[in-house]
């Protein structure tokens, strides 16, 4: 005897009535610089002959990640800001949360690839030609798109079974995954569960594998006997290890921060943090510290 409804209504930043202009032209803004410095980062990477390395091949497919899943979010976003509509259908709500999950767990993915890519580099220099080949550089990318959107399809297909029959406010500017089951009247315990699992499958790994990576290499950098050696060599991953903090350390905050009322809006702030923000820097980050990219810059302007 229960309605199934049919859309949901994402409250996102709806308490600030007056400032919804100002927030749509500062979220404008930030989504116009981040596809172009992202897109920019893969032409480069494609179009100039020195950054056609492994290291450059994944900052670019990482680049692209980022482009697409700021796209997931941002422009949905911004017509909510512009128009007030904050309507998103049930499916488009699920398809939403399906391609922003997938692509922050290729981005999981990634991120450890190029960690292995600069232990590679840093601790076995003399085999890193023989070990990191271009095929094999091939097939660490697609692994990671393929596992990042393999581990969202088995979460859908737990989600798809929810029935939505009661409220249909999210708090939220995003459909993510447990406003979503909060809003479910079915029972939630197999789907928390399989979420759980899918997490310790999917992202766990990576994350482990990055943080072994890079204990590794400081450890090796610790070892060289020079300040200048180790300055030296600490550069080629430094950047990549600031996007790494970045990234997983705004997504573990908002995952592990407890699910109060009170913590709702600084939940929102924060999920700013992983998914507006490092897609913008990130370029930033790499173009700024990196000798290579601004030299390819400088000459493609």
């Amino acid at each position: 005897n229960q309605t199934a409804i049919t859309e949901f209504l994402l409250l996102g930043f709806g308490d600030l009535p007056d400032l919804q202009i100002l927030l749509f032209l500062i979220f404008l803004v930030i989504y116009m610089a981040t596809v172009v410095g992202n897109t920019l980062i893969v032409v480069l990477v494609v179009a100039d002959q020195h950054l056609h390395s492994p290291m450059y091949f994944f900052l670019g497919n990482l680049s692209c990640v980022e482009t697409c899943y700021t796209a997931a979010i941002v422009p949905r976003m911004l017509t909510s800001l512009l128009t007030g509509d904050k309507t998103i259908s049930v499916s488009g709500c699920i398809l939403q949360l399906y391609f922003f999950g997938s692509l922050v767990a290729t981005e999981c993915y990634l991120l450890a690839v190029m960690s292995y890519d600069r232990y590679l580099a840093i601790c076995k220099p003399l085999h890193y030609s023989t070990l990191m080949k271009i095929r094999f550089s091939f097939k660490l990318a697609a692994g990671s798109w393929l596992n990042g959107f393999l581990a969202l399809t088995i979460l859908v297909l737990f989600l798809s079974q929810l029935i939505f029959c009661g409220p249909n406010e999210m708090d939220h500017f995003y459909c993510d995954v447990i406003p979503l089951m909060e809003l479910s009247c079915s029972d939630t315990h197999q789907v928390i569960m399989g979420d759980f699992i899918l997490s310790c499958v999917f992202t766990l790994p990576p994350f482990l594998l990055t943080l072994t990576s890079y204990v590794c290499i400081i450890a090796t950098i610790l070892r060289i006997p020079s300040t200048t050696g180790r300055q030296k060599t600490f550069s080629t991953c430094s950047s990549h290890l600031i996007v790494v903090t970045i990234f997983y350390g705004s997504l573990m905050i908002v995952y592990m921060l407890p699910k109060r009322d009170t913590l709702r809006d600084l939940n929102k702030v924060l999920s700013l943090c992983y998914t507006v923000l490092p897609p913008l820097v990130n370029p930033l980050i790499y173009s700024l510290r990196n000798r290579e990219v601004k030299e390819a810059l400088r000459k493609a302007v």
